[in-house]
């Protein structure tokens, strides 16, 4: 857990459907937080796509230090804007905190909540109860590479693939231990090496020799085509997953499918006790925005997620409880079967809080 010298939680609602889902995780926070005197702060950020627009700045000079020095988490909705094409402020923000706070961790548990959310076939909640844990500040999303004769028939695009020993290991190291800590019997590592040669050598090498120090768990190296196969055909048969940082882009949104969809889904962008950042995968959804038909769902969990994080375990069970006490009864919104606005299903969480 982190520093806990600050309570102070950052709060970045960002653009298109992030102040709505957020607005909804805010109200269960609040709640828990006020019933169970938690003393956490909740701190506004106006990070987004307006504030862009308006000065052009993404950041503002400090606010990186800000966060780093003063905060305990933050708590995030989402980046994109189509007045913004090229997502500068997006890059600027969300893989600024990435990168700058090193938060090496993509944590993303898949758990199926009600099994009619699932579609696979003949498979229920005991099938569906995994983690993928993504390396987040590595891989093809250094930035690294160029163009040369740019524009032209020509063209040359170098788009390069980085993985260190340090970054590899620290990763598969945080997979196993979470193995460990939590009752897991098994880790998968998932890769391409039979055509990524270089870095594949150096993640299937550094995960044998950590494998070595945890004999009590099962490890298991899978091509990542075979591992999507897998996730489809008998998810049951995954424990922990560790990755790179674009096969983990791609494979946790499969996650999200198996578990009732993209609004289903909570990650934590994590460097062990620092500051680091909590969000719903989904995204803006621009075309959705302040229509009141995004599922807060993932919000809602993700905020459950940094509860766990500060040290609230207990607190973050309540939550995680209250929103499939909601899902059983339909109370949802339409994507999950229900015909609940962002706003109503928020509160139908809110209100199943066990206090």
């Amino acid at each position: 857990m982190p520093n806990q010298t600050s309570r102070k939680i950052a709060v970045i609602p960002g653009d298109g459907i992030g102040p709505e889902v957020i607005d909804a995780g805010l109200d269960v926070l609040n709640r828990v937080n006020d019933a169970r005197k938690l003393g956490l702060a909740f701190v506004h950020f106006g990070w987004n796509a307006d504030e862009y627009l308006r000065t052009g700045i993404s950041i503002p000079p400090g606010g990186m230090d800000d966060i780093r020095n003063n905060y305990a988490a933050v708590y995030l909705g989402a980046f994109g804007d189509p007045r913004i094409p090229d997502m500068k402020h997006a890059a600027d923000i969300l893989l600024g905190m990435r990168f700058q706070l090193d938060l090496y961790v993509n944590y993303r548990p898949v758990k199926l909540l009600n099994e009619r959310l699932c579609p696979l076939k003949d498979k229920g909640r005991k099938d569906i109860d995994f983690v993928i844990f993504r390396e987040n500040t590595e891989g093809a999303y250094v930035g690294m590479g160029g163009n040369f004769k740019k524009g032209t028939s020509e063209e040359i695009a170098i788009q390069e693939d980085v993985s260190t020993r340090k970054g590899v290991e620290r990763i598969i190291r945080y997979a196993f231990e979470f193995a460990k800590a939590t009752g897991r019997k098994s880790v998968c590592m998932s890769d391409k090496n039979n055509v990524m040669r270089f870095g594949g050598d150096l993640w299937l090498r550094t995960f044998e020799e950590v494998a070595k120090e945890y004999p009590a768990i099962e490890h298991f190296h899978m091509f990542v085509d075979a591992l999507t196969m897998q996730m489809v055909r008998a998810p049951e048969m995954f424990d922990v997953i560790v990755t790179n940082n674009m096969f983990g882009d791609i494979v946790t949104d499969l996650g999200a499918a198996l578990q009732g969809g993209l609004g289903m889904a909570a990650s934590g962008n994590i460097h062990p006790g620092r500051v680091s950042l909590f969000e719903p995968i989904h995204g803006s959804a621009p075309k959705y925005a302040g229509k009141d038909v995004a599922n807060p769902i993932g919000a809602i969990l993700t905020a459950a997620m940094m509860l766990e994080y500060l040290g609230h375990s207990a607190e973050s069970a309540i939550i995680e409880n209250a929103v499939i006490a909601a899902i059983d009864a339909g109370e949802t919104t339409h994507d999950l079967g229900g015909n609940l606005g962002t706003r109503a299903a928020g509160a139908a969480v809110a209100g199943r809080l066990e206090l």
